[in-house]
């Protein structure tokens, strides 16, 4: 065969084999590109358009201050009148404008300072190990003092006093509105004790029409209120005084009813009543489960059984529904036996002081911290 029929070795054929950790060659990487040139700003150049920028930052950091005392006069000034709502839409824009001129002017007068005034050089940060030496902490100090001197926070006096003075008086409307919710009365009582009192009607919600107890079958449930509820007009508490006495009634078979044996007579014919707010924080535990005789709390999934006095058996709640001791009258309509025995609603500090012992036994000084 001639040369060019020959057929080639079949050991030209092989593939040369690398070393898999030299398969990518250093020589190919990018080269670093650096930085690109530094443009200096106005500010850098012309000190009058310097002292013109640090002017309009100390003039926004002042508007922020102006609008911070704006809201606290706006709120005292322009109460809200009950039934008035053009009171309460007035105080609402002025406060609204003062609080948003206070955040506004600290931000804008910020970001200002640091786009026209601070340094505008670009920096490169290599990455190193987290673990720090003696040497590394005074690098951080001198770090933090050449941020200092770039920035200008402590040669730039006018600056730095007028921020410092708009961010302390940013703050204050917020303690003045949060401080101004707290209830005129004592937050205690008023979450001790509620409308309920002995020969109270159960009457449903929100129609007020009293239950009689021939008219609660087994596994149904009833959202309930005092029948003295009706006559509070909504200008003089009526949601506050609902929210406080809102029941949820459920009959069970008798057999499936484990009493202990202190409140026994807190029920009647298998209808038990459990106050309608959850331990947990305040929703309403609307969702009965017939099969299971379970409640169920939508916010946050705290479960409670009906059968077990109201006790939690899944979720975040800490403590079991307060439960409404109930009985019937000559004419067949349930009513209560008297308030509940311990305070509805979350757990506070004070709650331990607001149980009735008479009427909760406690066991011992651990079952006394679950029930906080």
């Amino acid at each position: 065969m001639s040369a060019e029929g020959q057929s080639v070795p079949a050991q030209q054929h092989e593939v040369a084999v690398y070393d898999r950790g030299a398969a990518v060659v250093q020589s190919d990487a990018f080269e670093n590109p650096g930085l690109p040139p530094h443009r200096p700003r106005q500010t850098d150049l012309h000190p009058e358009k310097a002292r013109r920028a640090e002017r309009q930052v100390v003039g926004w950091f002042l508007l922020s201050m102006l609008g911070s005392v704006l809201a606290i006069v706006a709120y005292i000034a322009v109460p809200i009148e009950s039934g008035d709502m053009g009171t309460v839409r007035f105080n609402n824009l002025f406060l609204g404008l003062g609080i948003a001129l206070a955040l506004l002017g600290v931000g804008f007068g910020g970001m200002h300072w640091a786009r026209q005034l601070m340094s505008s050089h670009e920096v490169v940060e290599e990455r190193h190990l987290s673990r720090g030496s003696e040497k590394s902490r005074a690098r951080a100090v001198e770090i933090f003092q050449l941020g200092d001197e770039e920035s200008g926070f402590s040669r730039r006096s006018l600056i730095r006093n007028t921020l410092i003075g708009a961010v302390a008086l940013l703050p204050l409307p917020a303690v003045v509105l949060f401080r101004d919710l707290t209830p005129s009365t004592d937050p205690v009582a008023e979450l001790s004790y509620t409308m309920w009192k002995p020969g109270s009607r159960l009457a449903l919600d929100p129609s007020g029409t009293p239950i009689k107890a021939s008219d609660v079958t087994i596994g149904s449930a009833f959202h309930v209120i005092p029948e003295e509820l009706s006559e509070i007009g909504h200008n003089e508490g009526y949601l506050d005084q609902k929210a406080l006495a809102a029941v949820l009634l459920v009959r069970l078979p008798l057999d499936r009813l484990n009493e202990q044996p202190d409140r026994a007579g807190w029920s009647y014919d298998g209808i038990v009543a459990y106050s309608k707010i959850c331990t947990h924080v305040g929703c309403p535990v609307a969702l009965y489960e017939q099969q299971t005789h379970h409640l169920l709390c939508p916010c946050h999934q705290s479960t409670f059984d009906v059968t077990n006095h109201a006790k939690v058996i899944f979720g975040p709640a800490k403590r079991a529904l307060p439960q409404l001791p109930i009985t019937v009258d000559d004419e067949g309509y349930l009513v209560a036996q008297r308030d509940f025995t311990e305070p509805i609603g979350p757990s506070f500090a004070e709650r331990l002081g607001r149980v009735d012992p008479e009427h909760v036994p406690l066991s011992s000084a651990a079952d006394m911290e679950n029930r906080a």
